[in-house]
């Protein structure tokens, strides 16, 4: 795969909607996109720290332990579950008994996003240079962050009281589909 073909598909997975970037449009929503830009970086680290590994040595794990992937997966959908549960029971976004989205919260969802499955064990390592691959992810996480902050500060933050339960309801699906696949992988 070539550099800018991968840059295309890495851009593209980065910037559909899944847990990280609701919790960041979210994140935009309640704190606006200044306060929220402290997220990009949690971001981006957790997303490293899941993505690099398994880009230079996930196909080897998997191959000697492949009931890691549905393990994974799971821990995933429970987790978006609960994101979920906790989402739907929070005032709406901009009244002042809004818990705001954190640190926290961004980075377990983001070490537990399927997405770096993708990233790390079919995108990245598509490439010959891994590392270069390694260092365009390590730039366009950042963009795709801000798109959806700035999508939650603008557009999201006039939502009211439906942002929330939009945001469970999309979480709540993910889960139901991470859940699936866990249970047949």
């Amino acid at each position: 795969m070539s550099m800018m073909n991968l840059s295309l598909a890495l851009l593209a997975l980065l910037i559909t909607p899944g847990p990280s970037n609701a919790l960041l449009a979210l994140a935009g929503a309640q704190t606006g996109l200044r306060d929220g830009l402290r997220l990009i970086f949690v971001v981006t680290l957790c997303y490293l720290a899941v993505v690099a590994p398994l880009a230079l040595y996930g196909a080897q794990l998997l191959h000697g332990l492949p009931v890691l992937r549905p393990i994974v997966t799971g821990l995933a959908a429970l987790w978006v579950a609960r994101l979920a549960l906790r989402l739907w029971s929070l005032p709406a976004a901009g009244t002042r008994a809004t818990a705001s989205v954190g640190p926290r919260q961004i980075a377990v969802t983001t070490l537990l996003n399927p997405k770096a499955l993708i990233f790390g064990l079919v995108l990245i390592p598509a490439t010959p240079k891994v590392w270069a691959a390694l260092a365009l992810f390590a730039l366009l996480v950042p963009l795709a962050s801000l798109i959806w902050l700035a999508l939650g500060a603008g557009l999201l933050s006039r939502a009211g009281p439906w942002l929330n339960r939009g945001a469970a309801v999309w979480l709540a699906l993910l889960s139901l589909g991470l859940a699936a696949k866990a249970l047949a992988g």
